[in-house]
Formats: C-alpha cells, structure tokens, sequence
C-alpha cells in the first residue's frame, strides 16, 4: 500500500495547547465527507488507513483523518474517552467546515469507531448522520463480553459494521446480539477470511491491499448513497403530507 500524497495536511486545534495533525483526502464528485478516526495501535497514516481514505475517494467519498492527541505526542497509552471524544467533536466540526454542502459521517477503524459511537450515545456529533465501524472492538481477545457495546442502545442514527469473518475482537454469536438488539439502525457486512485488522490468510487468494480494502470502500459508499436516499425519499414524503394538510 502506498500512502497518499494528495491528502491536504491540515492542524487541529482540540482544546486550549492542545493541536493534532490532520489529513483531508477531497474526493472528486463527492457524493460525502467521513471523519475517519485510527485505531488504538496506529495513527491516521498507518498504510491501512491511506489505502481506506484512496479507495474511498474512488468511490466518491471525502475523508478526514485526524491524529488522536496521544498518538501525536508518540506515546502507546491510548487517550482517556473524554479526550479522545473532544478530538473526534473538534475533527466533526473541522470537516463540515470543510465541505459544508456534503452528508457528514463518522466513524472509524476498532478503537477510533469505539470512541466515536461513545462521543455520539453521549451527545450526538452535529449534523453526523451515520457512523462507519471498521472492525468494532465488541471485546478483549478471548475475554468474551457485549458489555463494550451497551451504549450502542442510546444511539439514534444508522450504524454500519463492516467486520472480518476471523475477527478475534467480535465473536459471532455475540455480534449478533448486539445487531439484533440495536433494530433496523444496524447494517452489518460481513469480509471474508479477514482477521480484526482486516488481514486476509494468503490461501484465501485475496490481497489485503487491493480486493479487501476496496470492497470495504465500496460498501462504505454503496451504504452512505442509500442513506442519502433514504432521508430523500422520507424529506419528499414529509413534503407532500403538508402540502395537503
């Protein structure tokens, strides 16, 4: 994977002498903006990351990825939530900024997905109308548990799950649950033989940096255009009702 060099390096000003770097990835024709948050063990340029934001960009999606305040600094311990939920507020308002005419969603890979649904059950990202969970971290390796996923229930918005069939972080079963109890708001797509880190085995014949990664932007986008329409169709509905009221 190559990292991107058409991404616009932008800094982020998150609380008072506290800044995190930033990289804009506009798409052309963009159809939406994400905020794209890194997982809990490597930051926004992480190859995984870069491929995401490019292929997403294919598909005509923005990204904006952001550093958390920890990984800027160059330290392994991941931020307190209270941190770590600034940082995403401040990278939401960032982005709409940005491409204040675009859809806005938010998400992002394993703890950077975790720690945005939690900044949303909390007190919901303005204007975000969906959020993107790549690999959700529903428990610890070998620690079984739903327990993770229980502020899942205070959200209102769509949610998409985009998780490895070999995830060690989400077991099936449990997954399932969590779906289950969250309705009609939850999509989950399953990617075959892929591991939490979206790692596929090499006689799956599949390579992680082309085919994966670009079914997982392909369901990203395919996902957000049918939220846009969704909310379309319903804005048209609302429309006509009051029209004859």
């Amino acid at each position: 994977m190559k990292i991107s060099t058409r991404a616009r390096r932008l800094s982020l000003p998150v609380l008072p002498g506290t800044k995190v770097s930033v990289r804009y990835r506009k798409a052309p024709h963009a159809v939406a903006l994400l905020v794209l948050a890194h997982g809990a063990g490597a930051g926004m340029t992480h190859p995984f990351m870069a491929a995401v934001a490019d292929r997403l960009a294919e598909a005509g999606v923005s990204t904006l990825r952001f550093q958390f305040p920890y990984m800027e600094a160059g330290s392994r311990r991941p931020d307190r939530p209270a941190m770590a939920h600034a940082t995403i507020r401040a990278a939401v308002r960032k982005a709409a900024t940005l491409a204040p005419g675009l859809p806005l969603f938010a998400g992002g890979k394993s703890f950077g997905g975790r720690m945005t649904s939690q900044a949303q059950a909390l007190e919901p990202l303005p204007n975000v109308r969906g959020l993107v969970f790549l690999g959700f971290p529903l428990h610890p390796p070998e620690k079984p548990s739903v327990d993770r996923a229980a502020h899942l229930l205070d959200i209102r918005i769509p949610l998409l799950f985009i998780q490895g069939t070999r995830d060690g972080f989400a077991r099936p079963a449990l997954l399932r649950k969590v779906l289950k109890s969250l309705g009609k708001r939850a999509t989950f797509r399953p990617v075959k033989d892929a591991d939490h880190s979206f790692g596929v085995l090499v006689r799956s014949g599949r390579s992680p940096e082309e085919e994966v990664v670009r079914e997982i932007a392909g369901v990203v986008a395919e996902w957000m255009r049918g939220r846009e329409s969704a909310e379309s169709l319903l804005a048209g509905c609302r429309n006509r009702f009051f029209r004859f009221v």
